[in-house]
């Protein structure tokens, strides 16, 4: 039991007959002697000590005062940890831009090589390369001629080469073309 429900389980005052003052109106119960009960125990009798200056304003002083610096440490610290992740998220958010903004031009090159890429499909079928060659200027090559190299190190020539005949009118005008080029 502690001190306080002991307080509580003390007998009641009892009023006396004849109250002479207001003092002595109410006054414990001193029918039982103190040692006589012993399951309730009764609270010490608290008195002042002369001489001894009171702690408690001394000890409001000293925490208070080392509250302070506690205190302080505290809002620093929620003060900091609110700026730093005010600097996380900012840093956060500049880089999503960054990224959404790179995810856009890797999306913009992958089209770019998707289109040179069916470029050089298209470019590469026959057709293509036919016409090319007539944007060019060339013609298309008449019969071959090819040369057969015999072991004992001559040459034969077999088919009858012929040179190729222009389709269209050429380019260049024959006054541009060397002399050398009509000496055949």
């Amino acid at each position: 039991m502690s001190g306080r429900s002991a307080a509580r389980s003390a007998p009641a005052p009892v009023r006396t007959s004849s109250p002479s003052s207001r003092a002595d109106a109410v006054r414990p119960s001193r029918a039982e002697p103190r040692g006589a009960s012993r399951a309730t125990p009764v609270r010490p009798e608290l008195r002042l000590v002369p001489g001894v200056a009171p702690r408690s304003r001394r000890r409001a002083l000293a925490v208070a005062g080392s509250r302070a610096p506690f205190v302080l440490l505290v809002v620093a610290l929620l003060v900091g940890t609110t700026l730093g992740l005010l600097v996380l998220n900012t840093v956060i958010a500049v880089d999503s831009l960054k990224a959404t903004a790179l995810r856009a031009e890797n999306a913009e090159r992958a089209q770019e090589v998707q289109r040179l890429e069916q470029q050089v499909v298209t470019a590469g079928t026959p057709a293509e390369i036919a016409r090319a060659a007539e944007a060019a200027g060339l013609v298309p090559a008449g019969p071959a001629g090819y040369l057969v190299l015999d072991p004992d190190g001559g040459a034969i020539l077999r088919g009858n080469p012929e040179p190729a005949e222009p389709t269209a009118e050429p380019t260049a005008e024959p006054s541009a073309q060397s002399p050398a080029g009509s000496g055949d």
